[in-house]
């Protein structure tokens, strides 16, 4: 039987932080906070900042939601904080969320898990530095070829990525990527339909909801399409056929269950033309703004959001 609301005490939804993320994590926050607050539950929305640790200590909330995007709160750091504290969260753990957040380390488990990912090389900013930046490039260009992704390796909302067609584009993409993080991941570009696969897991084991197909305006999804409203267009489900909106699914509960995920998490993956299925990533704190996908997708499955973040609140109550 279901606890009642008054059971759960008092939930903090952590947000905000000090990642470039910062903003989007507010907005999440805001948003998750409402819609909780909607259902009854006692919430405090409140920032990652120095005061917290000593207020926890003091005054432990029930359940905490963590909402922070970005380094602080997707590698894992902030949850070892909660568990250091003893306070139920939902989500990953520390040691899941490390490996999830860190995109080369994810990649390698979800290619052992069976899924297919992207070529792709890891270059820190010191190696260019070190040997050359255009001799470098250059290797890139022969191993890799072109176009390829250009991205953080520990990073999320599109920050410092990139699409190089051309060799001469290399430079600047590469100072924009290192703007965001000291690693670089190149990848060999999977051309295809973009579609995000959100997982949750309320106690019955982990299942996918639709999958979302993102069809930006400018023909990139980056920061600005994610998070402008009317930049981006969503279809959920994607207009794909049956069988793959089964295997999407598949595909996104295999990479939840092989990086040892709990709760909920979204994958991106890019379709091929013949079906192929890449996959690309997996978010833990998955965004919960007003144009973030894993709330399209909960929509698209029939749910309301305020409802399933109150059973994933109920289950870190009670473990």
């Amino acid at each position: 039987m279901r606890s009642n609301v008054a059971d759960l005490g008092r939930v903090v939804v952590l947000a905000g932080g000090l990642s470039h993320e910062r903003d989007i994590s507010l907005r999440s926050g805001a948003r998750a906070a409402e819609d909780l607050r909607a259902k009854g539950v006692t919430v405090e929305l409140r920032d990652a900042d120095a005061s917290f640790v000593a207020d926890a200590r003091r005054d432990p909330p029930d359940v905490v939601l963590p909402l922070l995007h970005g380094e602080q709160g997707e590698d894992g750091s902030m949850r070892t904080v909660l568990d250091m504290l003893e306070i139920p969260f939902v989500g990953a753990q520390a040691r899941a969320s490390r490996t999830a957040f860190d995109k080369p380390i994810a990649n390698g488990v979800a290619e052992n898990a069976g899924l297919t990912v992207p070529e792709s090389v890891v270059l820190p900013h010191a190696t260019f530095r070190d040997l050359g930046a255009q001799t470098l490039l250059d290797a890139l260009v022969a191993s890799v070829g072109l176009p390829v992704a250009i991205q953080p390796a520990r990073g999320g909302s599109a920050l410092g990525v990139s699409i190089v067609r051309e060799a001469a584009e290399l430079p600047s993409a590469m100072v924009g990527c290192f703007a965001y993080g000291q690693d670089a991941m190149v990848q060999r570009y999977v051309p295809g339909t973009e579609v995000a696969v959100a997982v949750v897991d309320t106690g019955d084991g982990p299942r996918a909801l639709p999958p979302v197909e993102i069809v930006p305006d400018g023909g990139f999804y980056d920061y600005q399409a994610r998070y402008t409203a009317g930049a981006t267009e969503f279809f959920v489900p994607a207009r794909l056929p049956d069988d793959l909106h089964v295997a999407l699914g598949q595909a996104a509960v295999t990479a939840h269950t092989a990086l040892g995920l709990r709760d909920l998490s979204r994958s991106d993956m890019i379709v091929g033309q013949d079906g192929s299925i890449t996959w690309l990533e997996v978010n833990v704190a998955p965004g919960m703004t007003e144009t973030s996908l894993f709330p399209l997708a909960v929509t698209g499955a029939g749910l309301e959001l305020g409802s399933l973040l109150l059973d994933l609140i109920r289950l870190a109550r009670v473990r």
